[in-house]
């Protein structure tokens, strides 16, 4: 019987020594059947050259358009549909996988024709041990929470289970799930648009899993992250296009507003948050953007 064939998404913009270490790591990848889709956004620092000549096995797709992480891996996500992808494995190119990473994914996966998406177990990349996300939850106000975070693990995810999200880091999807509620959405840009692809999901019948199993380190999000003024702005609109798209209850949108009202005044008011001033800015536009229906990559 052959495998389930899993097609590898990997959006890389001037990462080259990152792309090549995830893809050094999946050459020790023990799932039979994959094929990898390096996605380049117009990189200056030789990246296309560097991974044509080591990881010639790889396809090359050069953006000629900056259509943000949804935008721009909607391009790979159609190319594995059109390769005949059974699963398609949308990756951060600061990934590095455990060899059988995407084998224990899959077998969970293909166990029930229910379940349609798929994460790993994420660890920081600099604390091998200690948990980034063990999938997601929306919390009050549909705040989106990882479970697990910054938890050093000594076995308390042991099974797979169900959650509202997965974090976009990896993300394993069904070709069903894609074909019936489509790709991700290109107006949330970046952040988000992974929570809502699940949600979406969820509406449409499909279960998301967690599966400790397989095992992932992801460089990008550190213990000590401090999210930049664009991730504000990402975070603040987008929360309210997620929440308006899927008709969220009056209580959420309430919550909601809340909390972000109760942040403007605090980073305005408050002497402490005096350095989160452009955080602030960036809040205040991300809600001026989302009244007004401003989409897309944030003017700036």
């Amino acid at each position: 019987m052959t495998e389930a064939l899993v097609v590898l998404v990997i959006l890389n913009t001037n990462r080259r020594a990152d792309t090549c270490a995830l893809l050094a790591s999946l050459e020790r990848n023990d799932y039979p059947n994959c094929q990898v889709i390096v996605l380049d956004n117009a990189s200056t620092d030789g990246s296309v050259a560097a991974i044509r000549s080591s990881y010639p096995a790889a396809q090359i797709i050069e953006l000629d358009k900056n259509l943000g992480y949804a935008g721009n891996n909607n391009v790979g996500i159609k190319t594995a549909l059109l390769h005949g992808a059974d699963w398609v494995f949308v990756l951060n190119e600061d990934t590095i996988l455990a060899p059988d990473c995407i084998s224990e994914l899959v077998n969970v996966g293909q166990s029930n024709p229910s379940i349609g998406i798929v994460g790993p177990m994420v660890y920081h990349h600099d604390e091998p041990g200690v948990i980034q996300s063990a999938g997601g939850k929306l919390g009050r106000g549909w705040k989106a929470q990882h479970i697990g975070q910054n938890e050093m693990d000594h076995g308390q995810f042991s099974d797979a289970r169900e959650v509202d999200w997965i974090s976009g880091c990896a993300i394993l999807v069904r070709r069903d799930v894609v074909e019936q509620v489509g790709m991700l959405d290109e107006r949330f840009f970046y952040y988000w648009e992974e929570t809502e692809w699940c949600l979406r999901a969820r509406e449409g019948g499909w279960r998301i899993t967690h599966v400790p199993q397989a095992r992932i380190w992801h460089k990008g999000v550190q213990r000590a992250y401090h999210p930049s003024p664009n991730v504000t702005y990402y975070a603040t609109r987008n929360r309210f296009l997620m929440l308006e798209k899927h008709h969220a209850p009056i209580l959420v949108w309430l919550e909601a507003w809340q909390q972000t009202l109760r942040t403007l005044v605090s980073w305005s008011i408050k002497p402490k948050w005096r350095e989160m001033l452009s955080h602030r800015d960036a809040m205040w536009q991300g809600v001026v953007d989302f009244l007004y229906h401003r989409w897309g990559m944030r003017s700036t």
